[in-house]
């Protein structure tokens, strides 16, 4: 076994954001307020908005781009430093696709069979299906262990894609008898990190959704951020004293949550301040809040997606950094499983 089959595996976290269009506050509190405290704990962090997935499904380029610019100008508008945090877009470092290959090679079509998220986004004419959305969680976590990332934050939604990528991991240090990548563990907390509809407590906030009102969007102004609280779905019920009191009531969870992630406080804390009291109360003081929160947020994105040049050149330095990581973790994955390298290759 060669020195670098037994590398050793510091805490580094890894996360990748699709580049869908349109950042809503659901992706605010369940990801970038989040990734924003990992760079505060002084934690090694790579933020990549991952475009490679994004064309899983037909993308018009325009609209890709500027989406990818729009996440960009997000995450550094919500608190990310690209001098701190590694930030880059996917495509712009090949190690990605070159190791989504051998774990194409690796990951069992049974295991990739038993991915829900395909059957759901694919629906019944599984046949039209890009072969990308099949196989797209080998690319994702190639995503993850191009790094030898040990942590990632994820939404109960991706539970499964990560518990692929550590079975892609486990059998490739089986198959080739080495201790060469990490069994990632996954990053779940906070109190809402699943934020739901406004119109619906009982679905995740979407930007899909086809009402807007569903939604707080980051590009939305003071007034409009205002309005959508005041009008959001609650029941007559004034709020209880205690979490317990929840129960059944999607809206008001809902509400309750996002005022405690918004406040950095627990819901026993905002039940605690508001118990007792009716919506009428509650949804005001939830708006000023979440327009204090927010409204610079919207502002510096504003700021940034005037200035596309400058987004470009941030993620191109971060892509550098990001390849530089990768490398030799991709060099060394290709020596472990045989192949011939007699050439130097600069990271890219």
């Amino acid at each position: 076994m060669s020195d670098m089959a037994t590398p050793t595996h510091r805490t580094r976290v890894f996360s990748g954001v699709q580049p869908s269009g349109g950042l809503t506050l659901g992706n605010y509190l369940g990801a970038l307020k989040r990734f924003v405290e990992a760079q505060e704990r002084g934690t090694e962090t790579l933020y990549c908005i991952v475009d490679l997935h994004a064309i899983t499904v037909w993308q018009e380029p325009a609209k890709l781009r500027h989406a990818t610019r729009e996440l960009a100008a997000g995450f550094m508008a919500a608190g990310i430093d690209p001098a701190r945090s590694i930030l880059f877009n996917q495509s712009q470092v090949s190690a990605h696709a070159e190791m989504g290959w051998a774990f194409n090679c690796v990951a069992r079509m049974g295991w990739l069979n038993r991915m829900t998220q395909f059957k759901d986004k694919a629906g019944k004419n599984r046949e039209n299906a890009s072969v990308g959305l099949f196989a797209y969680p080998n690319l994702m976590a190639a995503d993850i262990l191009t790094y030898h990332a040990t942590h990632v934050p994820v939404g109960e939604d991706q539970k499964q894609h990560l518990e692929l990528t550590r079975d892609i991991a486990i059998k490739f240090n089986h198959d080739y008898a080495v201790d060469f990548f990490p069994v990632v563990e996954p990053v779940i907390e906070g109190v809402a990190t699943r934020v739901m509809s406004l119109r619906d407590g009982t679905k995740k906030m979407s930007k899909s959704d086809p009402s807007d009102m569903s939604r707080i969007n980051l590009t939305d102004d003071a007034d409009t951020i205002a309005q959508k609280f005041r009008k959001a779905r609650t029941d007559p019920e004034p709020l209880p004293d205690a979490p317990e009191g929840l129960e059944g009531r999607a809206e008001a969870r809902n509400l309750v949550n996002i005022y405690a992630a918004l406040a950095d406080c627990t819901p026993e804390a905002v039940l605690d301040a508001y118990g007792g009291q009716g919506f009428g109360a509650f949804k005001p003081a939830l708006a000023d809040l979440a327009v204090a929160k927010l409204a610079p947020i919207n502002a510096e994105m504003a700021r940034l997606m005037d200035d596309p040049a400058e987004i470009d050149r941030m993620l191109g330095e971060g892509a550098d950094r990001a390849a530089a990581l990768a490398h030799p973790i991709l060099e060394a994955m290709f020596e472990i499983m045989g192949m011939v390298r007699s050439r130097p290759r600069t990271p890219r």
